[in-house]
């Protein structure tokens, strides 16, 4: 992508909400800094923090130079953008622990090698060595309260009430736009449409203390259809560790996109080409119940998160769940991830085996240890009405045991299944 493309792609892709006069000719005329910050309020990014990700993506491919500064500095303090209240302060480990987890997901989106690789720098390097009066003076001098209390993240607090410690987030932001302006050269900030208060504060900061130029440029915030915030999923945010939110779990996310949305977040949240989309905006409307826009959407994201072994093993799952897949081509990390999406029991091979018999395997008590079954009386009854499967193989009333040879799979897992969709896995010691 030519550099001066760069404006009109984001555009296309419903990435661009606005951004400062002047940055059209300094993306045309030079090899360009930008940076997005990341404060490590959690353990994990979560899908909502993609879009901003996908911002730096593409000034990476259009030429450009992106910086991720992750906040273990800032992080002490908190956002309180888009917040109705006060963050909880978390404590300096607490901080630095999410730094190094935030700052090894970023590296998953970014090119780090080459001429104009990536940097990914920690904006605890100088705010934990500034001093409090040295920050007063040649950070705080240069801003009124007035000017402060127009911007939207201040603004937006004072009915419910602002401390000192988030009403200075702001000039914090700032003097990290000036650091990284001085340090390596940074004339281009970028993040949600909620930021530009604190992105403009630190242009001004540029321009009272270097006489410098620096621009911004945000993205709109994203909503769903429905009026919801995007990366809610039954009340819990998606995140990208997948210790967190599965694979499977992160796929089926994106799956389940609603068909009016789909649109918008293959231009988000992928590099496909716009014929492709634009393909695929059709095959929507004709041919909805084919879906084909939130699979490919899926696997790419999914993809880009959790790696090609990462996508295979949600796409195993989902087979297992919702398709003919058999339980016995599911690999490890599949295996792996139903034991976070199932009930899932580690047993010796004593308490589900036939009098002792271990190579037999007791049907009755397995439902009872799966969970499956609150007791034996209602585990025979169960089996006894055809409710029952072992591997997804229907069992006969009177089938009592299986045998452990044929039932035990990768792992030495069971796979004990209720109905059509309840499903709980044990491991056979």
């Amino acid at each position: 992508m030519r550099s001066h493309a760069l404006l009109e792609e984001l555009r296309w892709r419903e990435l661009l909400y606005q951004h400062t006069d002047g940055l059209a000719d300094l993306l045309n005329d030079d090899v360009v800094s930008g940076y997005v910050g990341f404060d490590p309020t959690a353990t994990s990014l979560h899908v909502g923090n993609l879009l901003a990700i996908m911002l730096l993506v593409h000034l990476q491919h259009a030429g450009h130079r992106p910086v991720a500064l992750a906040g273990g500095g800032t992080g002490l303090i908190g956002d309180p953008s888009g917040r109705k209240s006060e963050r909880a302060l978390m404590t300096t480990e607490e901080v630095e622990s999410n730094t190094r987890a935030i700052a090894k997901q970023l590296e998953r989106f970014l090119d780090f090698s080459g001429a104009r690789s990536a940097r990914l720098v920690d904006n605890a390097e100088w705010l934990t060595k500034l001093g409090a009066i040295e920050f007063m003076r040649d950070v705080g001098k240069h801003f009124t309260v007035n000017y402060m209390l127009q911007k939207e993240s201040v603004s937006a607090r004072m009915d419910e009430g602002i401390s000192y410690t988030e009403f200075s987030y702001m000039l914090l932001q700032s003097y990290d736009y000036l650091e990284l302006f001085r340090r390596y050269g940074v004339k281009l900030q970028m993040g949600g449409s909620d930021q530009w208060g604190n992105i403009t504060a630190g242009i001004e900061l540029i321009r009272r203390t270097d006489g410098g130029v620096a621009h911004a440029l945000t993205a709109p915030l994203v909503t769903t259809a429905s009026g919801a915030k995007f990366g809610k999923s039954e009340g819990n945010a998606v995140w990208l560790d997948p210790r967190q939110t599965s694979p499977y779990a992160f796929y089926q996310f994106w799956m389940h996109v609603d068909d009016r949305d789909i649109g918008r977040y293959l231009r988000f949240f992928t590099l496909m080409p716009r014929a492709t989309i634009t393909d695929l905006d059709v095959a929507t409307k004709d041919e909805p119940e084919k879906r084909e826009a939130q699979q490919l959407l899926a696997r790419d994201v999914t993809a880009r998160v959790h790696g090609v072994e990462g996508l295979r093993a949600a796409e195993e799952v989902t087979g297992f769940y919702f398709g003919a897949r058999e339980p016995t081509s599911l690999s490890n990390e599949a295996f792996e991830i139903l034991r976070t999406e199932s009930p899932f029991a580690e047993v010796d091979p004593t308490e589900v085996s036939v009098d002792g018999d271990a190579t037999r395997l007791d049907v009755i008590r397995m439902l009872v240890r799966s969970g499956l079954a609150d007791s034996n009386g209602a585990a025979r009854r169960l089996l006894q009405q055809g409710g029952v499967s072992i591997n997804k193989r229907k069992l006969g009333p009177d089938e009592r045991a299986v045998a452990a040879s044929e039932a035990l799979l990768t792992g030495r897992h069971v796979i004990v299944g209720k109905g059509k969709r309840d499903y709980a896995l044990l491991r056979v010691r």
